[in-house]
């Protein structure tokens, strides 16, 4: 004998189906998805070097390689290339994806600061006061955890260039969490000081 209560009563029921509310999502889902796969086919494979727009960007002067905004088959990440002066810096900037950078030309180092958070009833996010430093050089590998304020100096005799890669996918589930924190030294005119 199954002495289990029902999930189901009879207000349950009665609720399932009510409302006069009608949408049309899933077929909408549908469509979209077909029309994307059609546009798909013509986006861009090989992105020429001079297809790559530049940026003035708060975090200093930029050459996008790859963004969501170029109409590129690439659907998961953004690259740009970041142009350090000589003896300059970018501004300092934190964001909830993880980041890879690539050394192309010049040396220098990151200053990385670690984030410590706390999840109780909310998120309490804390950031290390003294940064760890990183030195890097032409063909070095840049590891930056998740939400970890970082700027990058150039202490190199030329302007530095630095592959930097980001995923779009934590955008994608909703944790846009993307700040700059100050702006790189003559990008100030750029700047947009974070709300917290």
């Amino acid at each position: 004998m199954n002495d289990l209560k029902p999930f189901v009563d009879a207000t349950e029921r009665e609720r399932a189906r009510s409302g006069d509310t009608y949408v049309n999502f899933y077929n909408e889902a549908l469509e979209a998805s077909k029309m994307f796969r059609k546009e798909y086919q013509d986006r861009m494979n090989v992105v020429k070097w001079h297809e790559m727009p530049m940026e003035r960007s708060a975090d200093g002067l930029i050459k996008h390689i790859i963004n969501e905004r170029m109409d590129t088959k690439e659907c998961c990440i953004d690259i740009y290339m970041q142009f350090i002066q000589q003896n300059g810096a970018t501004g300092t900037s934190r964001h909830l994806s993880e980041e890879v950078a690539f050394v192309i030309e010049g040396t220098g180092h990151d200053l990385h600061y670690d984030v410590r958070f706390d999840c109780g009833d909310e998120f309490v996010w804390e950031w290390e006061t003294t940064p760890k430093k990183y030195e890097w050089g032409p063909g070095d590998f840049v590891y930056i955890p998740p939400y970890c304020a970082h700027k990058r100096f150039n202490t190199g005799s030329e302007e530095a260039r630095v592959v930097v890669v980001n995923s779009r996918i934590m955008k994608s589930i909703g944790l846009d969490w993307f700040d700059q924190l100050e702006p790189a030294e003559g990008y100030e005119d750029l700047w947009v000081p974070p709300a917290d």
